[in-house]
């Protein structure tokens, strides 16, 4: 992987992962379509490169995450990312199985998307209008649902955000808290990949340092524009026309690798 291509994954990453349109989902493709050869670096940057992402939700809503006299903010992001530490610690080596698969993204792309369309509908009755009103049982059950986005394709950001619907989160209350708890869950598998790669080549090279370096700066400045963007339309629009975008995408998928334009 070289510096432009660690850019425009880069770029992708900053621009979904806060989407319910799965940023591991779209950097799988664009790794496809650049032609990136699967390595054991390529594979641990996927997830590396979302660590400048999330430190860009940290920088815009600081003054929460600095607020140390709101103690149990911290526990509630503690209790959600454990069923995702177990998870991901059980199948890391089927979950970096998956990563090479494209049908996979495109089928769970298109299975999301349906789910998405009717979103809006199936929550109606939301009472929880921000993360205070998030108990530490809601914060479990939530990443619970996280998880589900150990299947490329499916998205994180649409998992936990579902999941806090279905724990009575308004829809901005339930992004922003899928936001929230990305900070130690992204930090958490950054930092397991970051070690088993270590211990894997020895350490890191100069070249792989510097690629590291480039793409989570750039992932972090293009996320902070996503993230602000996504709310502002969210509240004005909704779920639906990811849903759609999603639909769209997944088949697209599906027909290229029938027709043998992509790897299965």
């Amino acid at each position: 992987m070289n510096f432009i291509q660690s850019i425009i994954i880069a770029v992708v990453e900053g621009l979904t992962e806060f989407l319910p349109i799965s940023s591991t989902g779209h950097m799988i493709i664009a790794e496809k379509a650049l032609n990136i050869e699967s390595t054991d670096f390529t594979k641990m940057f996927t997830v590396a490169i979302q660590l400048g992402a999330i430190l860009a939700v940290v920088v815009l809503y600081g003054k929460k995450f600095f607020d140390f006299k709101r103690w149990q903010f911290y526990i509630k992001l503690i209790v959600g990312v454990i069923p995702a530490i177990v998870l991901g610690a059980l199948f890391n080596d089927k979950i970096d199985d998956l990563l090479e698969s494209t049908t996979t993204v495109a089928i769970a792309l298109l299975a999301g998307g349906i789910i998405l369309l009717f979103i809006d509908k199936a929550f109606k009755s939301q009472t929880i209008n921000s993360e205070k009103g998030v108990s530490f049982g809601k914060s479990f059950i939530i990443g619970i649902w996280q998880c589900l986005a150990m299947v490329p394709g499916v998205s994180r950001s649409a998992a936990s955000i579902i999941g806090g619907m279905q724990q009575k989160l308004t829809r901005n209350a339930a992004a922003e808290f899928s936001f929230f708890l990305a900070v130690p869950t992204m930090g958490a598998a950054t930092g397991y990949k970051l070690l088993k790669y270590y211990k894997l080549k020895g350490g890191f090279s100069t070249e792989e340092i510097k690629v590291l370096a480039v793409g989570n700066v750039v992932a972090f400045i293009v996320a902070l524009i996503a993230i602000k963007f996504f709310i502002t339309f969210l509240k004005k629009y909704g779920f639906r026309i990811w849903g759609i975008y999603r639909i769209i995408l997944g088949a697209v998928l599906l027909f290229l690798i029938w027709k043998g334009y992509l790897n299965k």
